[in-house]
């Protein structure tokens, strides 16, 4: 045998270990980006693949919460609220495709980036709110809730990152929630029916500071 043959059959465990090596790596990176409830991505896998997806015009960004949850908890017990944020994120996951990302950035708290190829993200996401508001199977029939959403086109802001593509469209869904209209799409115009919303109280915004935003 010659002494290359040899030398490459003593260095096959050696590269068998490796490759397990790094297998086991990708799968441990993997799951660190996972949130284990939803199976969607937490807010650092999120933030990865929301931001090669925002280089994309078409990209729509979407923030979604769940309606009274803190009293479902209290109610119903954490289990059901488990289980209302579980299909929360199976149903939103669907919609967004595979050419999206969904992902959990706390709480009851979702997050979406998806490509709107065709110019009807307002009436996808106009579903996608009937959707959420549906029973869940094998839920308690008395626990009933709906997820407010918030969305922006990248477009309409081209210098805005992540970051404030996102507290734009948190914007816009805490004026749906405050208006119990569901949905609501940032935009160019000024809405005054939030004066104190949620993002200016977590800024030190001052109280008069408009909230942007559009209805769809």
């Amino acid at each position: 045998m010659s002494t290359l043959a040899t030398f490459l059959l003593s260095a096959l465990p050696l590269a068998a270990g490796w490759a397990v090596h790094v297998w086991r790596l990708r799968v441990v990176l993997s799951t660190a980006r996972r949130d284990p409830l939803t199976g969607l991505r937490t807010r650092d896998g999120f933030t990865r693949r929301a931001r090669v997806l925002l280089k994309d015009p078409r990209a729509v960004v979407v923030l979604a919460d769940v309606d009274k949850f803190k009293h479902i908890n209290d109610t119903y017990g954490h289990a059901a609220g488990d289980v209302l944020l579980k299909a929360t994120a199976d149903r939103r996951a669907h919609h967004v495709g595979r050419t999206g990302v969904a992902g959990r950035l706390g709480g009851d708290e979702f997050a979406a980036v998806l490509i709107d190829g065709h110019g009807t993200a307002a009436d996808m996401l106009a579903v996608l709110h009937g959707v959420l508001a549906r029973p869940v199977d094998g839920q308690n029939p008395d626990v009933h809730t709906t997820v407010s959403l918030g969305w922006v086109r990248a477009a309409d802001f081209p210098a805005d990152d992540l970051s404030a593509l996102l507290r734009r469209a948190d914007e816009a869904m805490y004026a749906a929630k405050q208006a119990r209209a569901g949905l609501r799409r940032a935009g160019l115009g000024r809405l005054f029916a939030t004066l104190a919303g949620r993002r200016a109280g977590r800024t030190g915004a001052r109280p008069d500071s408009p909230v942007i935003g559009v209805a769809a």
